[in-house]
C-alpha cells in the first residue's frame, strides 16, 4: 500500500513535532518532510512532491497563504491543507481563494486531522465543522440575497512576497537578496503595491500585512 506522504509547514518546532508523532501511528500516512516557513515549504514541495501539504499561515519569510497560492498554481497534485490558530471568515476565503484543499483550526486539529488528510488526498475539500457550517450559511445567505461576492484588492505572488518582508523589517536590498531580483525591480513592486493598497507608509503596510495573517502578529508595536 502507497502512503500519503505529507509535508509539515510550521514555524513552531514543538508544532511539528507534535503532527508527526500524530501522524506516526498511523500505518498508511507517512510525514516525508518539515518546513519552518513558506519559502522553505515551496522548494521541498517541488524536491519531495508529497501528496499532502499541512500548512501553517502566519510564518516568518514566506507565510502560508502565499505559498498555498504558488504550490496550487504551480504543483496542483499537491493538495494543501489548512492547520491554523485563525479561524474567521477572511483567512478561510483568503486561503480557499489561493486554492487550499481543506481549513483546520488547531483547537479542534486532533479529532479531524487524520480524516482531513485522506479526503484531500483523494481530491475532496474538508473544513472544521465550524468553518464548514459557516461556508454553508454564507453560500445560502448569497444565493438568497443574488448579492456577487465582494472582490478583494489582488496582489501578484511578487507583490506578496515584497509586502510580507517590508512588514518585516527588512530592507530593499535585503529584500532584493532574498528574492534574487535587482533593488530596482523591487522599488517598482513597493510602489505598486502601496498604490494598489492606497497605503504610502511603512507602517501602514505592516498594519495591513498584520491584519491579513500575512505576518505575525508579535511584531514590535514600535513597527506598527
Amino acid at each position: 500500500m502507497k502512503k500519503i506522504g505529507v509535508l509539515l509547514v510550521d514555524d513552531h518546532t514543538v508544532v511539528r513535532q507534535g503532527l508527526r508523532a500524530l501522524l506516526k501511528a498511523e500505518e498508511d500516512i507517512e510525514v516525508v518532510g518539515e518546513a519552518e516557513n513558506g519559502r522553505q515549504a515551496l522548494q521541498f514541495v517541488k524536491k519531495l512532491l508529497p501528496d499532502v501539504v499541512v500548512m501553517d499561515i502566519a510564518m516568518p519569510v514566506l507565510n502560508g497563504i502565499e505559498a498555498t497560492r504558488q504550490i496550487s498554481r504551480y504543483i496542483p497534485s499537491v493538495k494543501v491543507l489548512v492547520l491554523s490558530t485563525y479561524s474567521n471568515d477572511e483567512y478561510v476565503e483568503q486561503l480557499t481563494e489561493a486554492g487550499a484543499a481543506g481549513y483546520l483550526v488547531k483547537q479542534t486539529a486532533a479529532n479531524d486531522l487524520l480524516k482531513a488528510i485522506r479526503e484531500v488526498q483523494r481530491g475532496n475539500a474538508f473544513f472544521s465543522p465550524a468553518i464548514a457550517k459557516r461556508l454553508r450559511d454564507q453560500c445560502r445567505e448569497a444565493f438568497s440575497s443574488g448579492q456577487p461576492a465582494r472582490k478583494s484588492i489582488e496582489l501578484t505572488s511578487r507583490e506578496a512576497e515584497v509586502l510580507q518582508l517590508i512588514a518585516e523589517g527588512s530592507s530593499n536590498k535585503q529584500i532584493a537578496a532574498e528574492l534574487a531580483i535587482s533593488i530596482k525591480t523591487v522599488e517598482k513592486h513597493r510602489q505598486q503595491v502601496m498604490n494598489k493598497l492606497n497605503i504610502h507608509d511603512v507602517a501602514g503596510l505592516t498594519r495591513y500585512a498584520i491584519s491579513k495573517g500575512l505576518v505575525e502578529r508579535s511584531l514590535p508595536m514600535a513597527m506598527v
